[in-house]
């Protein structure tokens, strides 16, 4: 293993409360939100995907909130993560149950929000989606302008950085407007051959209406708040803003050009690292990528040929965290990641990665462990191989091998010649290549 320099821990602007604070103001921007997660996700809870009349009238009259902000903060806990829909039954997610005693997942909860700003408050009606797209990707250039301000901000001045930016997107996209009857325009009356001219780009009037709704909707969420004229970061908005200019740093610093590579080829790169420098390459990663693009690609890798690929997969995807739930529980039934799938899926819900092993029955348990075998076999060292005896559920060699047998797995017979090269015990050794030749031939126990 070569040695690397691993990049210093960042430190947030100065003047950024500490993150005890700013959970703490996430928990206010979220009480609402947060008392209509538990409502719904209590026993006789049953809300669905969205609350019915009935239901909405029960919430009001029990919380104590009007029916419109119950509807708000039921949309606002599904955008969080304070809930689960699994059909039509709620289940409190995992950083609902940690609201009172984990900071991080308090802040992670409100940036899955602010990420969502858009979904939150409404656009205006009327309006191309074309035109509201490009104002949601307009809209980071306008936060890094108000987080680089540290303070308050002219509307003014971020209505022409929003207008600047939307004629870059149509000028990146070769959409350049032309008005119907210009000297350049084609002549004639009948129909005019080749593609048809793109629309014109949005008014001043448009642009300053969707930055109105953008303020509103990031206000909506606590990013910021609005005075006449003047727009300024909260804290969490500037605290929020400089963790994702910092994940775009981190993704540009990849080492090894690991960020351009296809999935298998990433996660071989991260092999030899140890867990935190590899998260870190997840990241940077996962950073470059839409996240339904980097789970599927992900998930890909887990059901190929290579075992040790296959565990790297899911260590990747819990970096990917919440997002990738619904894909991971898409693919339980998939026998080679099955046990794969299920341990991950009781660590999102909130058990203890050694507690896990619980959800898996003994055969996908040792299944799962021929799987390691198969990946420190192909890529470990003998010794590694060997301590894998260790972990196996059976508690001794012939139960084991029994069991192995009995599994299925594709890679069976190599995993008992590898383990029988490597064990010192020659009569342990001479069982393990009995059994190979037992599962090869199709045999039955001597």
């Amino acid at each position: 293993m070569t040695t690397r320099r691993t990049r210093p821990a960042p430190r947030p602007p100065e003047g950024t409360p500490p993150r005890t604070e700013l959970a703490r103001q996430a928990r206010e921007v979220l009480a609402a939100d947060v008392r209509v997660a538990r409502w719904a996700a209590a026993d006789g809870g049953n809300p669905g995907a969205a609350l019915a009349a009935p239901d909405l009238d029960r919430a009001a009259a029990e919380l104590g909130l009007g029916p419109d902000r119950v509807l708000a903060g039921w949309d606002r806990a599904r955008l969080a993560g304070l809930v689960e829909l699994h059909g039509d039954t709620v289940r409190p997610g995992w950083r609902l149950r940690a609201w009172d005693r984990d900071d991080s997942a308090v802040l992670r909860g409100w940036v899955a929000l602010f990420d969502a700003w858009s979904l939150v408050h409404a656009s205006p009606e009327g309006i191309e989606t074309t035109a509201v797209a490009e104002a949601i990707e307009a809209v980071p250039q306008v936060l890094s302008l108000l987080q680089l301000s540290a303070g308050p901000v002219p509307v003014p001045v971020l209505l022409d950085l929003l207008g600047q930016r939307v004629a870059e997107l149509h000028e990146e996209r070769c959409e350049v407007p032309y008005a119907p009857g210009a000297g350049d325009a084609p002549t004639g009356t009948g129909p005019v051959a080749g593609p048809v001219a793109p629309a014109a780009a949005p008014s001043d009037e448009l642009n300053a209406l969707l930055l109105d709704w953008a303020l509103e909707g990031l206000a909506a969420v606590g990013a910021l708040t609005l005075e006449p004229g003047h727009a300024t970061l909260t804290p969490l908005g500037n605290w929020a803003v400089w963790v994702k200019l910092e994940q775009i740093c981190v993704a540009a610093q990849s080492p090894a050009g690991n960020i351009e590579q296809p999935a298998a080829d990433m996660l071989l790169g991260c092999a030899r690292l140890t867990p935190g420098p590899a998260r870190a390459e997840y990241r940077a990663w996962l950073a470059a990528r839409t996240v339904p693009s980097a789970v599927a690609e992900l998930l890909g890798v887990a059901r190929g040929e290579d075992a040790l690929l296959r565990g790297l997969a899911f260590e990747a995807l819990r970096v990917v965290g919440a997002p990738a739930e619904p894909e991971v529980r898409a693919v339980v039934t998939h026998p080679s990641i099955r046990p794969y799938a299920l341990l991950w899926l009781a660590e999102y819900e909130g058990a203890d990665p050694d507690d896990a092993q619980e959800v898996l029955s003994r055969e996908e348990a040792t299944w799962l462990w021929v799987d390691t075998a198969a990946a420190v076999a192909d890529h470990g060292e003998a010794e590694l191989l060997v301590r894998h005896l260790d972990s196996a559920v059976q508690g001794t060699v012939p139960a084991l091998l029994e069991e192995v047998r009995a599994v299925g797995h594709p890679r069976t017979v190599q995993v008992l010649v590898a383990l029988a090269a490597a064990h010192p015990d020659p009569a342990l050794a001479k069982a393990m290549r009995r059994a190979a030749f037992q599962v090869h031939t199709g045999g039955s126990p001597a």
